[in-house]
């Protein structure tokens, strides 16, 4: 299988490229990549970048600075990506990988004639789960360079350390599928023109940074949710229901609309725990008042509807 870590990472302080040595990104401000000897620096030009990010042990590098966190611990809790961590694992959500897998290697193979890998970001990928569902699907199709990017550490370490496992198995296999990023979409550490394809699963999409990351004619799928997604689960826990909002989506500066897909089925679940987790992985788990969420706690069986819209974006020529 010919799936490697994408590479084109920029600093997230200065924007510069960044090269790894050894097991540390290193900014080339002011620095060329291939030539690393420090001694002989010519004191009339620019000192090399002092900015340098170390892979953790768990194979995961923390782009994402302090003066851009909104909180000392911001997105996802621990508690939240072990809930989605268990759900996902179920199946439920399946279909959905399987439509995105679909899309991302049908946009890869109108583009194969290339030598290079095929690269696609998932910004806002969580533990992982949809990544490794196309890195399943791809097998040895096509040769793909995949990165995931979330702003909470636990679920890019979550991620990692799911994807260090799964490497393991593989045989002949020393590194892991994705390289796994703790990074904002807002300031996306990836180089300008880099990426063939973003996936952005039900998150926040800033659709300038991912206008400036995707090669021209490069594909954004937005996966959002359709007006009856959940609806079963957002009946018991609200008093009323808002109003639909329009499934027009506003041409973004930067992108032609392709197409939309629609995708629709249904689930029963069966047990308190599975309820729970997907009441604990969604915004619902903050927005729904005690009495709420203690109305679906008290639930034992659940039959819920999925609406998603998957809606493909190209990046202008």
């Amino acid at each position: 299988m010919s799936i490697t870590p994408f590479q084109s990472l920029a600093c997230p302080l200065d924007g510069e490229p960044l090269y790894l040595e050894g097991s540390t990104w290193r900014c080339s401000a002011g620095h060329s990549p291939s030539k690393h000897d420090f001694s002989k620096h010519d004191p009339s030009k620019p000192s090399p970048s002092k900015h340098s990010f170390d892979t953790a042990r768990q194979g995961y590098v923390n782009l994402l600075p302090v003066q851009q966190k909104r909180s000392s611990d911001p997105g996802d809790s621990k508690a939240m990506v072990a809930a989605r961590q268990r759900f996902l694992d179920a199946g439920y959500y399946r279909p959905i990988a399987d439509a995105v897998s679909r899309a991302v290697l049908s946009q890869a193979k109108r583009q194969s004639i290339r030598d290079t890998p095929f690269s696609c970001l998932d910004a806002g990928c969580g533990e992982g789960y949809y990544l490794r569902q196309l890195a399943s699907a791809a097998q040895d199709a096509l040769p793909l360079a995949l990165m995931g990017l979330d702003i909470s550490k636990w679920a890019v370490l979550a991620a990692a350390k799911q994807d260090s496992r799964r490497g393991g198995q593989q045989e002949h296999s020393q590194t892991p599928q994705s390289q796994w990023v703790v990074g904002s979409n807002a300031h996306l550490p990836v180089q300008s023109q880099t990426l063939d394809s973003v996936l952005c699963m039900f998150g926040f999409p800033v659709m300038g940074e991912f206008a400036r990351v995707l090669k021209p004619g490069g594909m954004l799928l937005q996966i959002e949710a359709g007006p009856s997604h959940l609806r079963e689960l957002r009946e018991i826990i609200y008093p009323t229901l808002k109003p639909e909002r329009s499934s027009e989506s506003k041409v973004p500066e930067g992108f032609i609309h392709h197409h939309t897909e629609r995708l629709c089925y249904s689930l029963a679940l069966e047990g308190a725990e599975d309820i729970s987790d997907l009441l604990a992985m969604t915004p619902h788990l903050y927005r729904a008042s005690a009495e709420g969420r203690a109305r679906a706690g008290a639930l034992e069986a659940l039959a819920i509807t999925v609406e998603v819209r998957l809606v493909h974006w190209l990046r202008s020529e």
